[in-house]
């Protein structure tokens, strides 16, 4: 079969390796599309992400659709389609039972975390645990379901914001992460979502998928003190520091995107002065399965997805993705 793996910073290559067998508890899937992910661009350009350094030749991907096919139990048959829950869980802690996605001792497809890595699922055929699979709706592509995976994340953070959205909540960023974070709210029905980013080609798919409001950041007026919900998604510390100017008096700022892991400059000072809430959030829990049934009942939110390319031209994907200007949702097709 071919397997795309990354060897170090800007080498990634296209390769002839065994097709997997699956074992007992383990189903055998043919990937159809790979969605590429922040972190997955940090592990192409850079050779690591965050403090996770690629030290195997290392498959990345852990947005994807599939067709089962082979599983030795035979519960799931030939030709289904499907998406994939890419953890594996840790052992349990007290306190979070509810969250497993914060045990220690748990991996993820596509992570270079631990050694051997996580192979991910950027490859012709890919086993996963019978227990990780989701069946996908009729009517649901493989094309949009994998988008599954990412959406979870976004529904993800509007469980860290709470229940009460108030009608008004504010994204900045309008990356893919960013862009389904407004599709989720658009489809949990707040009525006015506003989208701050640095891209006019941003802020247009933002405005397709409902948002109501956008601002060029940096150009524009940028709203202070006016939302109850801010959802920081670009992992910038100029952003977070917006973020916390734009949340209302006793407001909740959700940090989505993912910060660098070393100490960065931001003006928290409204954050006391305003008794503001900043939470983090973390990959998903059970979201995925909302996340899945949303793709089916909101076709438009496939709309992030900008460029599908083959496999044969996953180097120019990747540049392709890092483009936030030229691209939402880049897909890998298998």
């Amino acid at each position: 079969m071919k397997g795309l793996f990354i060897h170090g910073a800007e080498d990634m290559r296209l390769e002839d390796v065994a097709a997997p067998e699956p074992g007992d508890g383990e189903v055998l899937l043919r990937v159809r599309y790979v969605g590429i992910c922040g972190s997955d661009l940090h592990y192409y350009f850079h050779g690591k992400n965050g403090e996770n350094l690629v030290r195997e030749p290392f498959a990345p991907g852990h947005e994807f659709s599939a067709l089962v096919e082979a599983d030795p139990s035979g519960e799931w048959s030939p030709g289904t389609p499907v998406t994939v829950h890419p953890a594996r869980y840790g052992s349990p802690v007290a306190g979070i039972e509810d969250r497993p996605h914060l045990w220690p001792g748990g991996d993820y497809l596509g992570s270079a975390a631990d050694f051997p890595h996580r192979q991910g699922a950027a490859a012709e055929y890919v086993l996963v645990e019978k227990s990780m699979l989701r069946g996908l709706p009729d009517g649901l592509s493989l094309r949009d379901a994998a988008l599954a995976e990412p959406l979870g994340v976004a529904l993800h953070a509007l469980t860290i914001a709470g229940d009460d959205l108030a009608g008004r909540a504010v994204v900045l960023g309008a990356g893919p992460v960013g862009l389904l974070t407004v599709a989720a709210l658009v489809a949990r029905g707040v009525e006015h979502v506003a989208v701050g980013d640095v891209q006019e080609s941003a802020l247009d798919r933002a405005r397709s998928l409902g948002a109501r409001e956008t601002f060029l950041i940096g150009r524009d007026e940028v709203p202070t003190t006016s939302y109850p919900v801010v959802f920081e998604c670009s992992g910038v510390p100029a952003s977070l520091t917006q973020a916390v100017a734009s949340a209302s008096r006793g407001g909740v700022v959700v940090q989505v995107g993912m910060l660098a892991d070393t100490a960065i400059g931001v003006n928290l000072a409204p954050l006391v002065s305003k008794e503001l809430h900043l939470r983090g959030t973390f990959r998903f829990s059970t979201e995925i399965d909302e996340a899945v049934d949303l793709l089916a009942a909101h076709p438009t939110i496939a709309g992030v997805v900008t460029h599908v390319l083959p496999a044969s031209e996953a180097v120019e994907a990747f540049a392709t993705a890092k483009d936030s200007a030229a691209s939402g949702k880049v897909l890998i097709e298998f």
